[in-house]
């Protein structure tokens, strides 16, 4: 916050410049450092404030340790005309994923789809930060992922945590802004658990359990000895639904990939599942755009409950906020600035000025 009290912005340029000499300074290669900061930063942009620039530190402590590489290529463990395989090799996520879409699209212009899986990926940051850049070519796309080495989530019906929140994404084109879905297979997730528990406040809704299986908003039993887990989306009354979600996601990243929670773990990272459609190749362009904005239409024309808001469509709250943060700037969540600004001095990196207002 400034001394008046308004939100603190900063310009995007700018801020994807900072986060990629601070990549850059920490020995990641050019490329991969401009395609990360670029990735970290939609992420703010679209308001997922806990999975855009807040991961830097992270980032930036997990190359130092040498846990995440800084240069290298990922290996094609398979290849055939419209399906791919890879090792990414412990490499970035967001230089991976971003490499897998450009394969994936390449291959949809031939064969109408492609897919890609990566195993050994780091992690992957916030997955609607990839759609856009499929949906601006026309393409729909796909994005899943889980993280093998760790586990927070409990399957319906256990109290023991078996599963990541295993994120889904997808990208859907239409004739005006896409349609961005980017849910989980569990009610919340780690990182707004932990921010939640910093700062000793409660979620929402009753989105976690502790040991024992009651549901509570209070994060802190994800903390506790033994420790609760997060509950999968639809909770004690209808978790079945998240709980077959997460193993579609499994399916999709650790047993088409090859690798996963039946592996020995490598530390924090990321196993993916990224699929580009070419609409023009099923029902051509303009019939799958037709479809779309019929939905998008009536999907804003339906009758809102009573005292409600107007419905609105996945991911237009944060196509809101990317347009308008584009324009006035990001505003960066409390503290994400502060953690980045001890990593600027010990890499020497000038620390971008506050826009203001």
């Amino acid at each position: 916050m400034t001394a008046s009290g308004t939100a603190t912005r900063y310009d995007a340029t700018a801020l994807v410049a900072f986060a990629h000499a601070l990549l850059v300074g920490a020995g990641v290669r050019d490329d991969i450092g401009r395609d990360v900061a670029a990735v970290l930063v939609e992420g703010d942009l679209l308001g997922h404030t806990t999975h855009g620039l807040q991961l830097l530190p992270a980032y930036l402590a997990q190359l130092e340790k040498g846990t995440m590489r800084a240069a290298g290529e990922p290996q094609v463990v398979s290849r055939r005309p419209a399906v791919q395989a890879w090792d990414g090799a412990r490499l970035p996520g967001p230089w991976l994923v971003l490499r897998a879409l450009d394969a994936a699209r390449d291959m949809a212009a031939t064969y109408g789809s492609g897919t890609v899986t990566i195993r050994r990926s780091h992690h992957i940051a916030c997955l609607a930060a990839y759609m856009k850049r499929m949906t601006d070519q026309g393409y729909a796309a796909i994005l899943m992922s889980s993280d093998p080495s760790t586990c927070s989530v409990a399957p319906f019906g256990g109290t023991s945590a078996v599963f990541t929140p295993n994120p889904l994404a997808a990208g859907i084109p239409t004739s005006g802004d896409p349609i961005l879905l980017d849910i989980s297979a569990s009610y919340t997730t780690n990182g707004l658990t932990q921010r939640l528990f910093d700062k000793a406040e409660k979620l929402p809704h009753p989105w976690v359990q502790d040991a024992a299986g009651n549901a509570t908003d209070d994060p802190a039993v994800l903390f506790r000895d033994p420790p609760g887990t997060l509950l999968p989306l639809g909770g004690l009354d209808a978790g079945h639904k998240g709980y077959a979600l997460a193993l579609l996601i499994e399916a999709c990243t650790a047993g088409l990939a090859g690798f996963g929670r039946a592996d020995p773990a490598e530390g924090w990272g990321a196993t993916v599942f990224a699929q580009v459609l070419d609409p023009a190749a099923f029902g051509g362009r303009e019939a799958y755009l037709r479809q779309m904005d019929w939905l998008v239409a009536a999907c804003h024309d339906a009758t809102p409950r009573p005292g409600g808001p107007a419905v609105r469509l996945p991911g237009e709250n944060g196509m809101r906020r990317y347009h308008e943060q584009t324009r006035r700037g990001v505003e960066l969540y409390a503290g994400i600035m502060p953690a980045l600004v001890p990593w600027a001095h010990k890499l020497h990196v000038p620390v971008p000025a506050a826009l203001t207002r």
